[in-house]
């Protein structure tokens, strides 16, 4: 059996797990030596250190693989001038997905109208953490220490220090060559790394998954249950049909293989609810399974892992018309377009921000004088929602890799079409 099938065959039993176990412990079929045995002890005991150590493990390579196979992708690019092109042919595309997004997001929400009912005059808060200010975020890009950036995971800080690194290293010539080859030493003894880790794989996602339905289970939807399968409905529309036809048509590539290719990507991300988690596993994915070469892999992934954010724009435009209609308050056609503008741009301004889709929702709110309290009644279900955005975040950044991989002739078409 193949990783792929080992990773999904792994989420299939997790899921069913959990669930069976939630439903017998609610029901009381356990007993307090089941609850203690197969709950305590098992579920949040071993299972949840063994999913801890896996996302652990997973964060322990993000920061130098980004680091060595950034630096080695700038080496290898011919001419500095090459890569601005590249650079401002990745943010569009972010930003052009992104904004499709929310529009997308918006326009199913107003069709099927997921807050119409639903009184959400109860008393309710939420603090949601101020954003920067555009100011704090153009000077924050610059890290004035990249061992403090590093330390602390800040990838836009590591991005511009690893393109700055790398294209002083460049200008070296003959002179840098030793310091070249060691990097890409090191940048191949981190793939190698990954590769050790992916075949964990399977034991990290069915610890993960299977603690969280056992604990949670579907239990959670309750009343939100519109809000919840429409905002579902949308993400998988977006990724099949705009990431589909982006690839159609700027690409003019096979979609249909594209999306087999990424499949275990996406349960992975799926599991692990993190796009930052998942980059290394996007790294491999857009090398081996999808042809884009690391000169444009390495720099198109820690990018879009760090902006690129469809998902929680979809969340956003359809979180915006719920608090709206939940509160019987009127949006005209500026306030959504306001919604678009707002949600593109800010997936940029609150980049590496901790709580960001939260912070970004109430920014959106605030824009269009919707009350902010409105989000504490959609958190209940964010966690299952954050799971799926995430496997849809890293499904853009694997087609953005290979969109702009074949503009610049950096993608292998035979490993494209591969049944690897």
């Amino acid at each position: 059996m193949n990783l792929t099938s080992r990773i999904i065959l792994a989420m299939l039993l997790a899921t069913i797990g959990g669930i069976s176990l939630k439903f017998f412990n609610d029901g009381g079929y356990l007993g307090s030596f089941g609850e203690l045995i197969l709950v305590d002890f098992f579920t949040e005991g071993v299972l949840d250190i063994i999913g801890q150590i896996f996302i652990a493990s997973l964060r322990l390579v993000i920061v130098p693989l980004v680091f060595f196979s950034l630096v080695c992708g700038v080496v290898s690019i011919s001419s500095t001038s090459r890569l601005g092109s590249i650079s401002i042919k990745t943010l569009s595309l972010y930003l052009l997905t992104t904004a499709i997004a929310i529009s997308v997001a918006l326009a199913f929400a107003l069709l099927f109208n997921p807050g119409v009912g639903i009184d959400l005059a109860l008393p309710t808060s939420f603090e949601s953490a101020s954003a920067p200010s555009l100011k704090e975020v153009l000077i924050n890009i610059f890290p004035t220490n990249p061992v403090a950036a590093m330390a602390e995971g800040n990838m836009l800080q590591i991005i511009v220090f690893s393109l700055l690194f790398g294209i002083a290293l460049k200008s070296l010539g003959s002179a840098g060559e030793s310091l070249k080859r060691s990097f890409e030493v090191l940048n191949e003894l981190m793939i190698n790394l990954v590769k050790m880790l992916i075949e964990l794989a399977p034991y990290g996602i069915f610890a993960l998954l299977f603690s969280l339905f056992a604990v949670q289970g579907f239990g959670m939807i309750g009343d939100l249950a519109k809000y919840f399968f429409l905002l579902v409905f949308v993400l998988i529309f977006h990724a099949f049909f705009t990431y589909g036809s982006l690839l159609s048509i700027l690409g003019r590539v096979n979609p249909a293989l594209f999306f087999i290719k990424v499949r275990s990507l996406a349960v992975f991300a799926f599991s692990t609810s993190s796009s930052s988690a998942t980059m290394p596993i996007t790294l491999d994915t857009v090398k081996n399974q999808l042809g884009v070469r690391p000169t444009i892999g390495s720099f198109t992934v820690p990018l879009g892992a760090t902006i690129n954010m469809d998902g929680t724009a979809i969340m956003q435009g359809i979180a915006t018309v719920f608090i709206s209609q939940a509160y019987n308050i009127d949006l005209t056609m500026i306030d959504y377009l306001m919604v678009i503008l707002t949600a593109t741009l800010a997936s940029i301004g609150t980049a590496g921000v901790p709580g960001v889709g939260l912070i970004m929702l109430a920014m959106v709110l605030e824009q269009v004088g919707l009350p902010v309290e409105g989000i504490a009644l959609i958190i209940g279900v964010d966690r299952l929602l954050d799971m799926t955005r995430t496997a849809v975040n890293v499904c853009g950044d694997a087609m953005v890799s290979c969109v702009v991989a074949i503009s610049e002739d950096e993608f292998d078409s035979e490993i494209f079409s591969s049944k690897n």
